[in-house]
């Protein structure tokens, strides 16, 4: 029997080193494989600076710079902490802090807006802040070039005042509309419904977030753009206009902060991602409540729950998140819970079409798990 035994172990040895050279080899090669995706695609599509940080279970399993921050300074992107502005993507960010108020009572997602919001004037229809969360409350989204704003607004409260007073473009909760606008009001909501907390200066609603959602989950790197401010790692910001890339405008995003106004890391995004697979920071039926679908009135799935995306792959793979579009930025943000994967691509320049590249990226480190 010993020399069976022996023979036995030696082959399981042997069989266990070759799955762990096997392992090893098979990330390497998707390593890899990701790191040529995204040298062609930086090489054709011009961007001049790009970041991405993949994580599985907390642990990065991916992170890359490419190009510059800087055209002229030729400073190298460092996805720990080169920050992007990452556009929509803030709107996932502030649907955390508007769940902590949701989950210690501090806030009533289904009562009219005008409980948080007096200023809110009354309209033919009745809004809420769940509805405000999940484009359906019948606000609008920009006009003109008003995605070009230069005005600084000191507080959200003040940035209301830039649609305001227009009427509702549809009965709340019979379409699906997208409104970064509707995210002025529930900033605006969130300050009324943690007065007190915080001694006023810029916006309590930016006390906020900072100290109870980055401080908190430590994204070191994540912040408001403030126009008339120097942030540190701030990338340049570019265009691609006439088969050139060129400087952005200026903009000054304090219009919309909550709705896309923030500038951080893809590693900081892969930390807030993990830090929503499961319970901890939030409740799982906060969680849920949030990414979960809402429907319009007659039962059709919006796939947006309250600053959550669903993305429904053909490869049965479900992932949630959000896209990001700024004057020059665009991001994605993209998470998978059931292996517990993060993806955070950015790039300093508009018009930036990833070509699926995202989703892309996310099934082959999905897979590979």
């Amino acid at each position: 029997m010993k020399p069976l035994q022996t023979s036995v172990g030696r082959k399981s040895a042997w069989m266990l080193l070759s799955l762990f050279l096997w392992v090893g080899i098979s990330a390497q090669t998707l390593q890899e494989q990701a790191d040529i995706k995204l040298k062609a695609f930086v090489e054709k599509s011009q961007v001049p600076g790009l970041s991405i940080s993949i994580s599985q279970k907390g642990q990065l399993v991916f992170s890359k710079g490419y190009g510059y921050s800087d055209l002229e300074n030729k400073t190298p992107v460092d996805p720990s902490t080169t920050k992007f502005r990452i556009g929509s993507v803030s709107k996932t960010l502030t649907a955390t802090g508007l769940a902590l108020l949701y989950q210690q009572g501090k806030i009533d997602l289904d009562v009219p807006i005008q409980k948080y919001v007096p200023v809110w004037p009354e309209k033919k229809y009745e809004i809420t802040l769940r509805q405000l969360g999940g484009h359906m409350a019948g606000i609008r989204h920009y006009n003109g070039d008003e995605f070009l704003s230069t005005k600084n607004y000191p507080t959200v409260t003040d940035g209301l005042a830039i649609f305001m007073n227009d009427p509702l473009i549809n009965e709340p909760s019979t379409k699906y509309v997208y409104s970064s606008y509707g995210w002025n009001l529930i900033s605006a909501a969130m300050e009324t419904a943690n007065a007190g907390e915080f001694s006023f200066q810029t916006s309590d609603f930016l006390q906020f977030m900072q100290q109870q959602v980055f401080d908190k989950l430590e994204m070191n790197n994540t912040v408001a753009e403030y126009a008339d401010r120097q942030i540190a790692n701030l990338t340049k910001f570019y265009q691609f206009k006439d088969g050139k890339v060129v400087a952005a405008p200026y903009v000054d995003n304090s219009y919309k902060w909550a709705g896309g106004g923030f500038v951080g890391t893809t590693e900081d995004l892969c930390v807030f991602g993990q830090a929503h697979m499961d319970a901890g920071l939030l409740k799982q039926e906060v969680l849920d409540e949030f990414m979960t679908s809402q429907k319009t009135s007659d039962g059709k799935d919006t796939n947006y729950g309250i600053g959550w995306f669903t993305y429904t792959r053909k490869s049965g793979n479900t992932f949630y998140g959000h896209s990001g579009g700024s004057v020059g930025g665009i991001t994605y943000f993209i998470i998978h819970k059931e292996t517990q994967t993060v993806l955070a691509i950015t790039g300093n320049m508009d018009p930036l079409n990833y070509n699926g590249l995202q989703f892309e990226l996310m099934e082959m480190f999905v897979a590979g798990k």
